[in-house]
């Protein structure tokens, strides 16, 4: 029996979870959550890094105080953000959120550099605007003498640094940072000298499935335990989400991870870097054992949460479950928006956002409440759609299956309604799947499971999985809605 501690990190909240692992099988017990978010200073968006490194610790001793004992600790969370360390390696600033708006001015610099076709054709990666690339930009044209003397972390090996980890970076967060080589894997260097970026900034990249050092003497003086080794895992948590994936056995299959941000790809031998794959915005990522997650952003749960707080705020008190029943009591397809839609970015009043929306393109001048959550419900699904097409073209495959994995399988109106506008199978589980495969990359670390496709079985023989099949009559509404929705999505 073995026990590794994983910490997964969302844009919402966080959570420990010890996974035991045992003659094949996994089990997951959760020992600490808290909530997660960004905090406003001074007209920006900061992450609260000092409180995170707190939540940590206290996960740790919960931990150990459950446990008894953990033969490993390892740490996955959402990607693009960093920290910058001065070279005694303390903290420059706390680390900006991706949806500060700084990033901008930043982007319109950075093309009047190098053209985003040029950029793409060097590292694969879907333009975003929060995109490490235009944050590091934005910070040389904010703060330049913060970048002299110094070295960035991408957020999961920062906070491992702080319990104890080394001080360098892996490779799946740094390649969804916009300055990787996906062929080589190392930093690339020709659009880093473009952009003028320093180079001493830019941290050694390590390998997922390593060691990453220990914690700290101070750590297990304060717990009294032994030197525990700190895991390299797919720390982006979409490459944890993607690791945990229980695949069919026959068949060709994508994914989907769903949570704040919806990941929607395929896993492929190597980068596919082609001007339709840019124009499609499908972006090239590590996997955890060298391969591509060749996927595409999409805005989740982001949608549910930001429209859910701002209804709350008023006083109302709504669960997800609540506006799902919201949803159900209106006609489907009947509104729609575009997901990916930048004015749904930032935080701010979402259902008046969606309302605007559909007023500017002529749906109507106003909607009730209950028609903004169903179009929420009806666009997510039939956004999935649309990419999945393309991805199917890109890459000359027909799926058969789609797997979606994350906190969004919980939705069941979502998980049916993707299986309506798919058409095909929709395999919903994991739920907690970037801690499931958080810990199946620290026990390939640590030689008790062999391979990402031997923890792919330990996960389907473990974790509850359930398959949504499509409605004929729901499909047949959304392939009458595809002419519409298309129309609406740029």
């Amino acid at each position: 029996m073995s026990k590794y501690l994983a910490f997964d990190l969302g844009a919402s909240s966080g959570r420990a979870i010890i996974g035991t692992v045992e003659s094949g099988k996994l089990s997951l017990q959760e020992v600490h959550r808290f909530k997660n978010g960004p905090v406003e200073k001074d007209g920006s968006l900061y992450w609260d890094y000092d409180a995170l490194c707190n939540e940590l610790v206290t996960g740790l001793g919960k931990a150990l105080e459950a446990a008894g004992d953990l033969d490993g600790i390892a740490i996955d969370t959402w990607g693009v953000d960093y920290v910058l360390f001065d070279r005694d390696r303390r903290i420059v600033r706390q680390p900006y959120n991706y949806r500060d708006e700084r990033t901008k001015k930043a982007e319109q610099a950075v093309r009047s550099i190098m053209s985003d076709s040029e950029i793409y054709a060097l590292t694969g990666i879907q333009k975003m605007e929060l995109n490490t690339i235009y944050q590091l930009y934005a910070h040389k044209m904010e703060h330049p003498g913060e970048l002299e003397n110094s070295v960035f972390l991408n957020i999961p090996d920062a906070l491992a640094f702080h319990l104890g980890g080394d001080f360098t970076t892996e490779y799946t967060s740094a390649s969804t940072t916009g300055l990787l080589d996906p062929v080589k894997r190392q930093w690339c260097w020709e659009l880093i000298d473009r952009l003028e970026l320093p180079r001493p900034i830019f941290p050694e990249i390590v390998n997922p499935c390593t060691c990453g050092g220990a914690v700290s003497v101070e750590l297990q003086k304060k717990f009294n335990c032994r030197a525990i080794p700190i895991y390299k895992v797919g720390s982006h948590d979409t490459a944890s989400a993607v690791a945990a994936v229980p695949a069919p056995e026959s068949g060709n299959w994508a994914y989907l991870s769903a949570g704040t941000w919806a990941l929607l790809g395929a896993e492929i031998s190597a980068p596919y870097i082609t001007a339709a794959g840019e124009d499609a915005h499908f972006t090239n990522e590590g996997g955890l054992e060298g391969n591509i997650r060749f996927l595409t952003n999409i805005m989740g749960s982001w949608l549910f949460q930001e429209t859910r707080r701002i209804w709350n705020e008023s006083g109302r008190e709504l669960s997800f479950e609540d506006i799902c029943q919201m949803a159900k009591s209106s006609e489907q397809c009947k509104y729609l928006i575009d997901p990916n839609c930048s004015n749904f970015v930032t935080p701010g009043d979402m259902p008046q956002r969606i309302r605007d929306f559909c007023k500017a393109t002529a749906q109507a001048d106003d909607i009730t409440d209950a028609e903004v959550a169903r179009a929420i419900y009806d666009s997510l699904a039939l956004y999935f759609k649309k990419k999945l097409a393309f991805l199917e073209e890109l890459l000359n495959v027909k799926y058969t299956a789609f797997n979606i994995v994350g906190g969004g399988t919980k939705d069941r109106l979502l998980m049916q309604l993707t299986a309506d506008a798919l058409g095909i199978p929709v395999i919903s589980g994991p739920v907690e799947a970037t801690s499931t495969g958080n810990i199946i990359a620290q026990a390939i670390a640590s030689g008790e499971i062999a391979s990402q496709a031997a923890g792919r079985k330990v996960v389907s023989d473990s974790l509850e999985v359930v398959t949504y099949l499509p409605d004929a009559a729901s499909h047949a509404k959304f392939a009458a809605a595809s002419e519409k929705f298309d129309a609406l999505v740029k």
